[in-house]
Formats: C-alpha cells, structure tokens, sequence
C-alpha cells in the first residue's frame, strides 16, 4: 500500500519566514525591474530626440498612474540592488549565521526604503 505523500513541498507547508519572504520580493523586483526597462528606454529616446519630445514624454510622466509606477520602479532598483550586495556577501560565504541573516535582512529594507526617498526628494526639489 502506497503513502499518499505530497509531491513536492510547498507554501501551505511552511511558515513564511524573513528570507523567504525577502527572496520571493527579490525576484518580483527582478520582473518589476524588467518590464520597467522599456520605459527607462522611452525616456532615453525622447531625450535624444529634442525638447519637443522631452516635453511631451514629461506631460506623459507627469500622470499620478505614471508617478506611481515610477516610485516603485525605483524602489525595486534598490531593493534588488540592496539585496544583490547581500547576495554578493553570501557568494564569498560571509553572513549565514541566522543573527546576520535577519540583520542583513532589515539593512535591505531599510536602504532601499532610504534611497528611494532620497531619489524621490531629490526628484521634485529640482535636482542636487
């Protein structure tokens, strides 16, 4: 008589737990990232194409459904590259304890919260 077992684990077994969490953010932000590319690629062309068009791409950003699709663009840039650095330490082994893990875990949060309002501050006070 066979075990009725299930084939492989999956979320409704386990717990959510930090890093897990963290990772499933991680490759999310990757997709985010991805698909938001086109539109860093839309604001590359206008530019180079003349004011007239930098004017135009400008009203069309200037859409609170645009705006907040940028802010999150930009916060997963900085998730995913706060989290990358993370990724980059675990590379050389460095980081695994659980204490570390977790630390690390809120340093990523904490700096792309952090950069992404320094991004957007910077954004509407007109520049540096």
């Amino acid at each position: 008589m066979q075990k009725e077992r299930p084939l492989s684990p999956h979320l409704q077994v386990y717990k959510p737990q930090m890093t897990s969490m963290l990772s499933i953010v991680h490759r999310g932000t990757g997709v985010f990232l991805a698909l938001g590319t086109p539109l860093l690629v839309y604001w590359l062309v206008q530019l180079a194409a003349g004011p007239t068009a930098y004017q135009q791409m400008q009203d069309c950003f200037s859409h609170w459904i645009v705006q907040i699709l940028l802010l999150g663009w930009t916060f997963a840039l900085f998730y995913h590259l706060s989290n990358g650095i993370r990724h980059l330490f675990w590379d050389v082994g460095k980081g695994f304890e659980m204490s570390a893990l977790h630390k690390s875990g809120y340093a990523v949060i904490a700096s792309a919260i952090l950069l992404t309002v320094i991004t957007v501050f910077i954004a509407y006070s007109g520049g540096a």
